[in-house]
């Protein structure tokens, strides 16, 4: 569906308290034309809609009219550079952003992830292990994975030896 006609059914759905379904056309338009400000504009007004200063701040993060708080709301969602490289959902080099400021920002938090993975990333190769909702794979996530998986085969052990002198 071209953009217009999708940008109208937005439009349409907004006036008709469809929130959540302009808000899912929105995020694929965004995925579509990740280089347009304007649907990271109409993004961000939506999720003002739901109360979410941090998603408002993440799709505002490029516009240089962005609100201050909002801002700091996705900062501290976000909080390293590969968790806000992930979320800015850019792709293709900063030359794309339509202005300078967006450059800037661009280039500032590529910067900022390159130094803390030790290695030069780009935005078609944003790092692994880090999702969409800032949560970050770790050692620590992986140790308490691994500590459960142990809990369990060890209530397994204990049940099945339980089994076994029920029945001797």
């Amino acid at each position: 569906m071209p953009l217009r006609d999708t940008l109208a059914r937005v439009d349409a759905d907004l006036a008709a308290g469809r929130v959540p379904v302009a808000r899912q056309r929105l995020r694929g338009l965004v995925s579509s034309f990740p280089h347009d400000l304007m649907l990271r504009q109409r993004l961000a007004e939506v999720y003002r809609l739901y109360g979410e200063p941090a998603e408002a701040g993440r799709w505002m993060y490029l516009d240089q009219d962005r609100d201050a708080a909002e801002t700091s709301a996705f900062e501290a969602r976000y909080l390293t550079a590969p968790q806000r490289m992930r979320a800015l959902a850019w792709q293709g080099p900063e030359s794309l952003a339509q202005t300078a400021f967006a450059r800037e920002q661009l280039a500032a938090v590529r910067a900022a992830c390159s130094e803390a993975m030790g290695r030069p990333v780009d935005w078609d190769t944003v790092p692994s292990g880090w999702k969409e909702d800032g949560s970050g794979t770790s050692l620590a996530d992986f140790l308490a994975g691994a500590g459960c998986l142990v809990a369990v085969l060890a209530f397994l052990a204990i049940w099945v030896n339980g089994l076994v002198a029920l029945f001797d």
